[in-house]
Order: C-alpha cells, then sequence, then structure tokens
C-alpha cells in the first residue's frame, strides 16, 4: 500500500484519536491502551489496495464545505465589523455628553435609538445569511447521498445503486447484500442516552466501511439497520466476510463517559437473482436478519434464492 494510499486512513484514525481523548474527561492509561490496541486490529482488516469510493466522494465534498465555510465566515467578519464600527459611534456619542455641558436629551435619545436599530438590522442580516448557509449544507449532503450522521452513503443511494443492479444482472458474477442491525439498540438509548447511541451508529458505520473491499457499498439504511452490497463474490466469501463484521463489532468496545459499551450486530445474507427489483432482493436479506434476531442475535442467517 502506497504512502499516499496510507494518509487518509492515518487522518482518519487521528481524527478518532483525538475524538476520543475530548469525549472522555475521566480515562485511564488502560482505557487509552485498549482504544489504541483495538484501533490497530481494526486497521488491520483494511485491504491493501482500498482507497473507497466513499473517501473519494468525502474529499469532493470536503472542497464544497470549505467554500460554504469561507462565506459564512466572511459574512461574519463583514457584519462584526460593522457592529464595532457602530460600537465605536456609540462611544463617540457618550464622550460628546461628557463634554457638554447642557445635554439635549431629546437629541442624544434619537442617536442612541439610531445605532440600536443599525445593530439590529445588521444582526438580522447575519443570521437570515447564517439560515441562508445551513440550507446550503443540508442540500448538499441531500445531494452527495451521504448519511448526515454516519457520512455513509444514504437510503437515497441505495435505492438507486440496487435499481441499477437489478436492470443489469450479470449472471458470471454473483453478487450479495447483507442485512446488519444493531442488537438491543433500544436498550442502549435508554441506558446511555441517544448521544451514545448516534456514536455506536457513527461507530458501526466506521468498522463496517474500513473491512469491505474497494467496490462493495455500506449504506445507512435507516435507525439502526445498513445494508452492505458485496459485488463478485462467491457464497462462502460472503459468508466469511458477514462473520468478520460481527466478530469484530462484538470484540471491541465503544467508551462513552468512562462506560464501556459492547454491541453486537445481527446479519441477514441473500444472493442476487436474475428478476429481482430492490424491494424483492431488500426482503429477502431481512427475512434472513430477521432468523438471526429470533435465533439468538449476534449471528448469520441466509435466505436462499
Amino acid at each position: 500500500m502506497a504512502t499516499n494510499d496510507l494518509e487518509p486512513v492515518l487522518d482518519e484514525l487521528c481524527s478518532s484519536i483525538k475524538d476520543f481523548l475530548h469525549e472522555n474527561n475521566d480515562l485511564t492509561k488502560e482505557h487509552l491502551a485498549d482504544f489504541l490496541k483495538n484501533s490497530a486490529e481494526l486497521l488491520l482488516t483494511v485491504p491493501a489496495n482500498k482507497l473507497s469510493s466513499y473517501d473519494q466522494d468525502k474529499h469532493l465534498l470536503a472542497e464544497e464545505y470549505k467554500n460554504i465555510a469561507k462565506e459564512c465566515l466572511e459574512h461574519y467578519e463583514n457584519t462584526s465589523s460593522k457592529i464595532s464600527k457602530l460600537t465605536d459611534e456609540h462611544k463617540e456619542t457618550l464622550a460628546v455628553c461628557e463634554e457638554e455641558q447642557h445635554i439635549n436629551l431629546p437629541e442624544i435619545t434619537s442617536k442612541f435609538n439610531e445605532i440600536q436599530d443599525h445593530m439590529i438590522e445588521e444582526v438580522s442580516k447575519a443570521n437570515s445569511i447564517i439560515s441562508q448557509l445551513s440550507t446550503q449544507i443540508k442540500d448538499l449532503e441531500e445531494k452527495s447521498n451521504l448519511d448526515p450522521l454516519t457520512k455513509i452513503y444514504n437510503r437515497g443511494a441505495l435505492n438507486t445503486y440496487l435499481e441499477e443492479l437489478c436492470e443489469n444482472v450479470n449472471e458470471n458474477y454473483e453478487t450479495h447484500l447483507l442485512a446488519i442491525d444493531i442488537d438491543d439498540f433500544k436498550a442502549i438509548n435508554d441506558e446511555f442516552g441517544h448521544i451514545a447511541g448516534d456514536k455506536i451508529l457513527i461507530y458501526i458505520a466506521r468498522i463496517l466501511k474500513k473491512t469491505l473491499r474497494d467496490g462493495d457499498k455500506v449504506f445507512r439504511f435507516g435507525g439502526e439497520e445498513f445494508i452492505i452490497v458485496l459485488n463478485r463474490i462467491k457464497e462462502k466469501q460472503c459468508r466469511d466476510v458477514a462473520n468478520r463484521l460481527i466478530k469484530l463489532v462484538h470484540d471491541n468496545k465503544l467508551i462513552y463517559k468512562g462506560n464501556n459499551i459492547g454491541v453486537t450486530i445481527s446479519v441477514g445474507a441473500t444472493k442476487l437473482k436474475v428478476g429481482d427489483t430492490p424491494d424483492a432482493f431488500v426482503t429477502r436479506a431481512d427475512k434472513a436478519l430477521y432468523k438471526s434476531k429470533q435465533s439468538g442475535k449476534n449471528k448469520l442467517s441466509t435466505e436462499p434464492i
């Protein structure tokens, strides 16, 4: 793996470590050591030739976000400058009042009201611009087909991708779909709070996307469920990938506010067949997922075509 290919992986690992340190105030050196050990084990699962299409999309989007942030800062600086000038006018007016022996109260009141009106107008303009820029960011995320929380592909991207797959089934190559659900997710939210739940979703998404090969796709299907599409892979290899994901999630823990939160996933798998629709393909995998849930969770079940 070339040095240039390793840099995005290293950057994301460093970012994860920083997040880990900032979000946990009562860490011990043992916690940090465990986190680094788990990170190293996860890093070893990244295929040597991999720079995913997700990473490419992320770099393209980064430029768009930088432009929006720059525009926001420019408007903020402009508004701040105007308010600063108005504040100076305010001070000058007060200085004049102190020098004058006879104060014209109506005139001073009028001047203060004028300055206040200008300040309110500038703040209102700034708030309006910030609101517009926030809308731009939201639109950008929707158009990019990325889920805002986990930064993996969203359900809209999944629908588009599956429609194309089903219309162009290649019988020479097998395509498999994994439906993945986080076990007992509601209980995690109830015990640790929704912020912890969000962090679990981000954590699982990172494991999934780092473990997959170039050409495989991972999507957030909704709630705590994910979909993975494995291209050009045999059934045994599909089972191996699914079981490796189950083990990785089971063996690693998220530390949140001093709590070691362990989670598991249940997986359902099926293979694409000629004549499948996107709904039929996903429904079959969901049926297999239901089997995993009913038979004890933290396992893989398959649904034959």
